[in-house]
């Protein structure tokens, strides 16, 4: 019975949010107790999501089988030590969201649908961190993009719905190209399980079609990711979104796409095998310098860190361009810092927006003086996300580039040396012309950032300061993450079991 519970806890995640959503759906003509609702709610998906998480950490990974079909017939779920610590982050980011959003969020837009939409994505990006199918993994993305081009367009704007046109359609491409993949994949492997094809695939001959399946994959998920060249929809979207809507996704979508890379080709490919080495390695770099000079010539502060996102993902994907486990997991590392950061700097954003009525920096000014709290709040994800010591996104950058002159990819890591440099001009034109010089018009009243925008943004931010402080249990964390990853036998017996293995090593 206890190992039922247990195995049981895989769909929490999935199930909570899914519960609030509809819930949430019941009570649309009342706020309040949509906002009771959802409160509860995440506070109920933390908490599993946390038991998850130890118990993977005290008894490995688990997996559970659902339509009365054994693996790899069954509906496979799979939480290993990557997946539950994406699950947990998640919650954490989800909860800062709701608290910036009582203060943010309008009457209108709780009406048009933002709780069940919100718990609908939630859905989705814990389904795709947990799911053990090839195919279920695309059918969480497409519960993510619908749910998400309803989050961009609830203000009903001109700019949401332009900006919700494009991410769909470069979306949609992601979509069919993924589906190609999983084509071709399921022609020459014969199924979709990902614990199978770990098995298959190594005594399969090679092919076009997988060399093709896997390119298909890399690009798919590039997209998603928003990797180069195929990035520019993400700074004409994001930003048009509210700061609410556009935090989460800025801490959470892109992740997703880069999650599903790392485990497909680590799981399913390898990196080495599959040829593909110096492709990533080149978007890597590409993704680098086009996000941080996109970021450069802007002054509206959501498109900034849009573009941010860009840049910081090519430092992610160094890891993968590498493949080494040391590589992997400072990969990881990198991923669980950048959510945290990148989404508190959105939510200063709209901090930054109620205190001086503008997203344009060179419009506003003079909060160092009116808003200090705002302003110390800022310094801590702008120094972090700029790689400044001590803070986590110096601990980050040091593994990640600290590898490529490990592995003779010295190239990569003088590009992201020059990328942060860059980094850092952007931090400070927001730092001097939001906080530091005089505002540029007289303002008749002070403007206070409420309370609960302060407390999300605070939150995050000592979350932040915790992982620079003692960077030592989140590395310790990304190893033991990295070296399952490259050794998937944990990951293949529990879907299995040992005999499986055995059958197959014979």
């Amino acid at each position: 019975m206890a190992d039922h519970l247990d195995a049981s806890l895989i769909l929490l995640p999935l199930l909570v949010p899914l519960g609030v959503a509809a819930l949430t759906a019941v009570l649309w003509r009342n706020p309040r107790g949509q906002a009771f609702v959802a409160a509860a709610g995440l506070a109920a998906m933390t908490a599993s999501a946390l038991l998850l998480l130890r118990l993977v950490l005290e008894d490995g990974v688990q997996a559970k089988q659902f339509g009365s079909w054994a693996a790899p017939f069954g509906v496979s779920f799979v939480a290993d030590l990557f997946s539950a610590g994406m699950v947990v982050i998640t919650s954490i980011l989800a909860l800062a969201a709701t608290v910036f959003g009582l203060a943010d969020l309008k009457r209108r837009e709780v009406r048009a649908g933002f709780y069940p939409l919100f718990f609908g994505l939630l859905v989705g990006v814990n389904g795709a961190f947990l799911t053990g199918d090839i195919f279920n993994l695309y059918v969480w993305f497409e519960v993510m993009l619908i749910t998400a081009l309803g989050l961009i367009t609830l203000g009903r704007t001109r700019a949401q719905l332009d900006g919700a046109l494009r991410y769909a359609v470069l979306n949609l491409l992601s979509t069919i190209l993924f589906l190609m993949a999983i084509a071709l994949l399921y022609g020459v492997a014969g199924t979709l399980n990902m614990a199978d094809l770990a098995l298959v695939l190594p005594e399969t001959e090679p092919s076009a079609a997988l060399t093709i399946s896997a390119l298909l994959f890399l690009l798919g998920f590039g997209i998603k990711a928003g990797f180069f060249p195929l990035f520019f929809w993400l700074p004409a979207s994001y930003h048009t979104a509210s700061i609410v809507v556009s935090a989460v996704f800025a801490g959470l979508l892109t992740k997703v796409g880069l999650y599903a890379a790392f485990r497909v080709f680590t799981l399913i490919f390898e990196v080495e095998g599959s040829g593909i080495r110096p492709m990533v390695a080149i978007l890597a770099a590409g993704t680098m310098l086009f996000g941080v000079f996109g970021a450069a010539t802007q002054y509206d502060v959501r498109r900034i860190l849009s573009f941010h996102i860009v840049s910081q993902i090519g430092y992610i994907m160094l890891g993968l361009a590498i493949a080494t486990p040391a590589a992997m997991a400072a990969a990881i590392f990198y991923i669980v810092h950048h959510i945290i950061v990148k989404a508190n700097l959105f939510l200063v954003a709209g901090a930054i927006y109620r205190a001086t009525g503008t997203f344009d920096v060179r419009k506003a000014g003079g909060l160092m003086r009116t808003a200090p709290l705002l302003s110390v709040l800022f310094l801590i994800p702008a120094l972090s996300l700029a790689g400044i010591p001590p803070f986590s996104g110096f601990w980050a950058k040091f593994l990640v580039i600290d590898e490529t002159f490990r592995v003779d990819a010295a190239w990569l890591g003088a590009i992201g040396l020059f990328v942060g440099l860059l980094t850092i001009f952007s931090m400070t034109k927001i730092w001097i012309e939001a906080f530091w010089k005089a505002p540029a018009g007289p303002r008749e009243t002070p403007r206070r950032v409420p309370r609960p925008m302060l407390a999300a943004i605070g939150g995050l931010a000592a979350i932040t300061i915790a992982i620079s402080l003692s960077p030592e249990p989140l590395i310790a964390f990304a190893d033991n993450a990295a070296n399952a990853m490259a050794d998937p036998t944990d990951y293949i017996a529990a879907v299995f079991g040992e005999t499986r293995i055995a059958e197959n090593d014979q």
